[in-house]
């Protein structure tokens, strides 16, 4: 609230609220950005996947460097030359409205619903460990956490943001840290046996080079990884938009690759904590819960001490805040210009208007996360991740298409499209499984790509081509 009231009190215009003025530093950026990327539960996933894929999880992490470099070589120039608040206008410029409205509409639903599905997981978290104990109700625990969130971003948004997802972050990673030390104190070996002990650990593999069946494989994991970056940073409001806020492209450039280098150290810290737990387990005979993700809440409550519960209680906070307020302000952003279009507006009624979306979208968060309580299906809420991954792949069809084409397509029909695409994945991976005993992993997403860029070939105009429209895209693909 500080921080807000800090960054906030000379400007709270919509500049402001959606672009931070494009005054933020670099290295703030990057470092919020590990926050926004690490939602609480990553906090808590992460360290549980040793048990079922050992370290293999790094295979996809390295992806995500070479994703991160395709970010800042490709898409910021084409973002910082079109000067752009939201990166769903390019569809716009490219294709057309019904283009623009449709990544739009993915982007707004798949954050939505994803981000929410996060924050409940983390307020059913937060009312185990804490508000049973003090007999809050979990809806006092909800609206709390969201009024929370909604007073200091309200006013300045991004603005804002920058500089709390940084605190956030510092936290969140000093907590990370200080459970690591305890929990090799409980262990009691010296910092050279205990690397000894994990690098001789069959869990501390880390390459799957010989089984293609194995969604671990090393080629399925690494290119996943890449496209992965592509899809959710590269074409995604709520991680661009950070981006956007840089002084100039060269500044955002230099945010993405130390960002990108960071989450390398970062993950085998977690995936570290997660293999010193099971070592923990083994010496005192500790029976493990059957969920991965159940593992370090029920070493943080019962076995690491009270310091340990109070700094992962910490910890996931931090990065479940860090994680829900940039996808709150990015929807506000996204819904205010993409949908409503509020920039040709007089700028103080343009203003009001943002400051109800912003309001009505964090009733929204609320009223999803009860329906998720009302649920009370953990494999509901596994499955609607999965959905939500799934309406990634249409947005990396449509700008491969816009990017590495110069063909036009019948813009009406990419709605229908991009419907259809995630459909036929579904389809396609239920056979797969049910038939051939194979099951698709991460490559679903380039697959929904795939099938979205040759249905906008199908519909392609190639006969149509506006010189005018591209003469801007041939002249940056010379330069790059």
């Amino acid at each position: 609230m500080l921080i807000s009231f800090i960054v906030g009190r000379k400007s709270t215009d919509n500049d402001a609220f959606f672009l931070g003025n494009r005054k933020s530093p670099w290295w703030i950026v990057s470092i919020g950005m590990i926050g926004a990327s690490l939602s609480g539960v990553s906090f808590v996933s992460v360290p549980g996947m040793v048990r079922g894929i050992d370290f293999t999880y790094m295979q996809t992490v390295f992806g995500f460097f070479f994703g991160y470099l395709v970010v800042a070589k490709v898409l910021l120039p084409l973002y910082y030359k079109l000067n752009l608040t939201t990166i769903y206008t390019y569809l716009d410029t490219r294709f057309g409205r019904y283009s623009y409205k449709t990544g739009a509409s993915f982007f707004l639903l798949s954050k939505m619903i994803g981000a929410a599905a996060r924050l409940y997981i983390v307020a059913l978290i937060l009312q185990t460990f804490v508000f049973d104990s003090l007999g809050v109700p979990f809806w006092t625990n909800v609206c709390f956490t969201v009024l929370l969130i909604w007073l200091y971003t309200f006013r300045s948004g991004i603005k804002t943001i920058v500089w709390t997802d940084t605190l956030q972050t510092v936290v969140m990673l000093g907590a990370l840290v200080l459970i690591i030390v305890q929990t090799a104190r409980l262990i009691d070996m010296d910092f050279g046996e205990m690397v000894a002990t994990l690098a001789q650990s069959e869990q501390t593999r880390i390459f799957v080079f010989d089984d293609w069946h194995s969604t671990q494989n090393f080629f399925k994991q690494f290119f996943s990884g890449i496209f992965i970056v592509i899809v959710m940073t590269g074409l995604d409001q709520d991680m661009m938009q950070k981006n956007l806020t840089c002084k100039n492209l060269r500044e955002a450039k230099k945010n993405m690759y130390w960002y990108g280098i960071s989450f390398v150290p970062i993950n085998f810290l977690f995936l570290g904590l997660g293999a010193m737990l099971l070592m923990l387990a083994s010496q005192n005979n500790i029976q493990l819960p059957n969920a991965s993700d159940e593992i370090l809440p029920m070493f943080a409550a019962n076995y690491l001490g009270k310091a340990s519960l109070i700094l992962f209680i910490v910890g996931i906070v931090a990065a479940a805040f860090s994680s829900a307020d940039s996808a709150l302000t990015s929807l506000t952003t996204s819904f205010s210009v993409d949908i409503l279009g509020i920039q040709q507006q007089d700028a103080q009624k343009a203003k009001r208007m943002r400051m109800k979306i912003h309001t009505c979208i964090s009733l929204i968060f609320i009223l999803i996360i009860f329906l998720f309580k009302a649920a009370n299906n953990k494999s509901v809420i596994d499955a609607i991740f999965t959905i939500v991954a799934y309406t990634y792949g249409p947005l990396l069809g449509m700008y491969a298409f816009g990017l590495f084409t110069k063909w036009r397509t019948t813009d009406k029909f990419v709605p229908y499209i991009a419907v259809a695409s995630p459909i036929i994945c579904g389809l396609l991976n239920w056979i797969s499984s049910n038939f051939w005993g194979y099951s698709f992993g991460y490559e679903l997403l380039m697959l929904n790509g795939l099938l979205t860029f040759l249905g906008m070939w199908v519909f392609s105009l190639q006969n149509t081509k506006n010189k005018n429209l591209f003469k801007f895209e041939t002249q940056f693909f010379e330069k790059i």
